[in-house]
C-alpha cells in the first residue's frame, strides 16, 4: 500500500484493488481479456464523512488500510501518482474483510 496524495470528500473511499486473478482454480493461466474485474481492494483514503442535515459529518465505517468488497461496477476508477485507484462512495462497499 502506497501514500497516495488525493483527498476524498465527504462519504467518499478511495480503494486500491486488488491484482486479478491470473490462473484459475485448476491452474489454467488467463489472458488479460478474460480476467475478472476484481471487488477487492484496501483503503488508502477516507473523506471525513457524510454531511448531515444537523450540520454535523456522519462517521465513516473503514478506515484506511482496512480491506474491502466493493460491486464490481460501483465507482470511478482512475490513476493517481501512477496508480489505478478506485473512488467509491461509501454505500458502494459492501463488506470488510476481518
Amino acid at each position: 500500500m502506497s501514500k497516495i496524495s488525493i483527498r476524498p470528500l465527504d462519504d467518499r473511499i478511495v480503494v486500491e484493488p486488488l491484482d486479478a486473478e491470473e490462473t484459475t482454480a485448476g491452474g489454467i493461466l488467463l489472458p488479460d481479456s478474460s480476467r475478472e474485474k476484481p471487488q477487492r481492494g484496501t483503503v488508502v483514503a477516507v473523506g471525513p464523512g457524510k454531511l448531515l442535515d444537523s450540520g454535523e459529518r456522519g462517521e465513516v465505517a473503514v478506515s484506511v488500510g482496512d480491506e474491502v468488497i466493493f460491486g464490481k461496477y460501483g465507482g470511478t476508477e482512475i490513476e493517481v501518482d501512477g496508480n489505478e485507484v478506485k473512488i467509491l462512495r461509501e454505500s458502494d462497499i459492501l463488506a470488510k474483510v476481518i
